[in-house]
């Protein structure tokens, strides 16, 4: 049978909406035939409507912009009513029906002569199928061609004369059927890879030599997605509507044959029956699913495509892998000695093994006084063994890592007290007596706790500068005769303090290998266990750890560990000093000779303390004689720097 360019297919059987109704729906009969072919135009375009005795199945194919074909396969088409006639308003010029043969069985095949290029509409409603045509638009009508099949000899590829007819009509991409398989004609698909979308790789295949068979293996994708590409596939294949139920897997893979191009073999052991109502969907896509379906991949020798189930596949791939390691694996096993300069022999034996640069008969040890990697081996995975341990067996740059830590303390603190007292006498020495028999005499005076040295009064109101004041001022009164004295003192502190510690921990290290630097005292502990007594040592110290790795940018990616702990002996307890400690712990990246802040800490205490007399220190203005404040305000700040330098090597 003669093809041309497959630009959309549908195959649908029209039977299997009916069947699907219930038992007494309707099945194609195997005497069914074509009974009438009629037209109309509409305000859309036109409809070409084909009826038939039973519903049948059939195969819709656009050989070119202005050709329609529609086979119906065990259906006869002679004694078919055909009224269709040419009309202005419609594009159909012409209706002719012939008989063909279709995927080995007798056909009969309606065909479709437009006048003009428009798009079209295929469905079916029991046992009738109809082409809806749409409305010229006056655009052109551009749509994907295929080349058609192989048919000179020595494998060259030529044109029908309908797909060159389809070419001056309208220009179009070249679709391929054999580039859904994503082949490139030289490289092996990974397993995993789907059936993307048709290119021109077809032509690429035919104009290099076959490959071995089995050498590209596919099987059907997971979810959508190939192993090239982890985004969904894209299909490109022409558009096609399948509706099969209960029908046989084998002639629904048959069938692809027709509608792609592709040169199929199914293997013996693919069985079974397909269920699938496919609408519009491009043709590589509806392979792919009906694989997946069934668990069938494929594998590609040359043009042909042989479709298998996964697990046969699977086998022969393993088969294969497992002869052509075998193969690998066959020969003289050779000895060969690498004396290391910089590279641990060590650290090589594992790399070749996690590597898988040994092969299965091959073993590598290291003699450890000459750091002398030894390695038996085949002579091709010696070469591979050479040239890994040329890459690695070199001198590692080092890197100079200073490290700052800056810590600034701020204090400041004001007090003001006062301390005022007073005393009164009435007494016949003084001249100011009562006149009463009792009481004749008496005194009054401040008693406030602990009198202040330096007045003869007593303290009525005690509330001298915390903090031992460093500012007095002092102000005594009296009468003449001494009957009334009144002492008062002001006291006031005012400090302030400005700390800062700056420690500059620097350590060399060669590339990717870690170091460490400490620096300060052991504190001893003692416990007494049992009547015996144990001395421990408690680390007080600034300890710098880092471990760097140069990166290829000139930066360097630095994992630090720093703590700087020191002992505050102002708060032994039982002599032993609290540890005050600032630790930071990153890992970070620099350039190389660059500072940057790993780590910082602000801390800001302010405190107000307030004495005084219950109810009487809260009168305004009289108040602050009976009161007494203090005001401690604290900052500090712990800023760290690091800075990376890379030492480079001079021949």
């Amino acid at each position: 049978m003669k093809r041309g360019l497959a630009l959309f297919v549908t195959v649908v059987t029209a039977g299997a909406l009916l069947r699907a109704s219930g038992p007494a729906a309707l099945a194609p009969s195997a005497g069914a035939r074509l009974k009438t072919i009629t037209s109309r135009v509409h305000g859309n375009g036109a409809s070409l409507v084909i009826e038939a005795t039973d519903p049948v199945g059939y195969v819709a194919a656009r050989p070119d912009p202005l050709t329609i074909t529609v086979d119906f396969r065990n259906v006869t088409g002679e004694g078919v009513a055909n009224s269709v006639a040419s009309n202005a308003r419609s594009p159909i010029a012409g209706v002719s029906v012939e008989s063909v043969e279709s995927l080995g069985a007798p056909a009969s095949r309606v065909t479709i002569t437009l006048s003009q290029p428009v798009a079209h509409h295929v469905r079916s409603d029991r046992n009738t199928i109809v082409i809806d045509l749409d409305k010229p638009t006056g655009k052109p009508y551009v749509l994907p061609v295929a080349p058609a099949r192989n048919s000179q000899p020595g494998g060259t590829s030529g044109a029908a004369p309908d797909a060159m007819k389809a070419l001056d009509v309208a220009q179009s991409q070249i679709v391929d059927p054999i580039a859904a398989l994503g082949l490139t004609g030289s490289v092996p698909v990974p397993q995993t890879a789907g059936i993307p979308a048709l290119a021109a790789a077809r032509a690429q295949l035919q104009q290099q030599p076959a490959q071995a068979p089995g050498q590209i293996l596919l099987q059907a994708p997971s979810q959508g997605q190939s192993a090239a590409n982890p985004g969904p596939t894209r299909f490109t294949g022409s558009p096609i509507s399948l509706d099969f139920q209960g029908a046989d897997l084998r002639a629904v893979l048959r069938s692809f044959a027709e509608i792609s191009g592709l040169n199929i073999v199914i293997d013996p052991n693919v069985q079974g029956t397909v269920d699938v109502a496919l609408r519009d969907v491009p043709w590589d896509q509806a392979l792919d699913i009906i694989l997946r379906a069934n668990k069938l991949g494929y594998s590609v020798d040359g043009t042909i495509v042989r479709i298998s189930p996964l697990a046969t596949l699977a086998t022969e791939e393993k088969e294969r892998g497992d002869l052509a390691k075998a193969q690998a694996d066959s020969g003289q096993l050779t000895i060969r000695t690498f004396p290391l300069s910089y590279a641990k022999g060590e650290d090589m034996v594992v790399l070749l093994k996690q590597a898988n640069i040994l092969s299965n008969r091959g073993s590598a040890f290291v003699d450890h006084p000459t750091n002398t990697l030894i390695v038996t081996d085949l002579q091709e995975r010696l070469t591979n063994t050479s040239d890994l341990i040329t890459t690695l067996d070199r001198a590692q740059p080092q890197v100079e890592i200073e490290a700052r830590i800056v810590q600034t303390n701020k204090t400041y603190a004001r007090a003001l007290g006062i301390q005022w007292g007073f005393s009164g006498a009435v007494a016949p020495a003084l001249g100011n007596t009562t006149n009463l028999a009792f009481p004749n005499s008496g005194t009054l005076a401040g008693r406030a706790p602990g009198p202040v040295a330096s007045t003869p009064v007593g303290t009525a109101v005690n509330l001298p500068a915390l903090g031992g004041a460093t500012s007095a001022v002092g102000l005594t009164l009296g009468s003449v005769n001494g009957s009334f004295n009144v002492d008062v003192a002001l006291s006031a502190l005012e400090t302030s303090g400005n700390g800062r510690l700056l420690s500059t921990p620097k350590v060399s290290t060669l590339n990717n290998v870690a170091a460490e630097m400490t620096q300060g005292v052991q504190i001893p502990i003692q416990t007494s266990t049992n009547n015996t007594v144990v001395t421990s040592f408690k680390d007080a110290a600034l300890t710098l750890k880092v471990t760097p790795q140069i990166t290829a940018a000139n930066t360097v990616i630095m994992q630090i560990a720093l703590e700087n702990a020191t002992p505050d002996f102002g708060r032994s307890i039982n002599g032993i000093p609290p540890i005050n400690t600032q630790r930071a712990i990153t890992t970070v990246l620099v350039l190389d000779g660059q500072t940057t802040v790993i780590g910082g800490i602000y801390t800001s205490t302010q405190t107000n303390t307030r004495d005084q007399t219950p109810g009487l220190g809260s009168i305004p203005i009289l108040g602050w004689l009976f009161r007494r404040e203090r005001m401690d305000d604290q900052n500090t700040e712990l800023l760290i720097f690091i800075t990376p330098r890379i030492v480079r090597q001079t021949s």
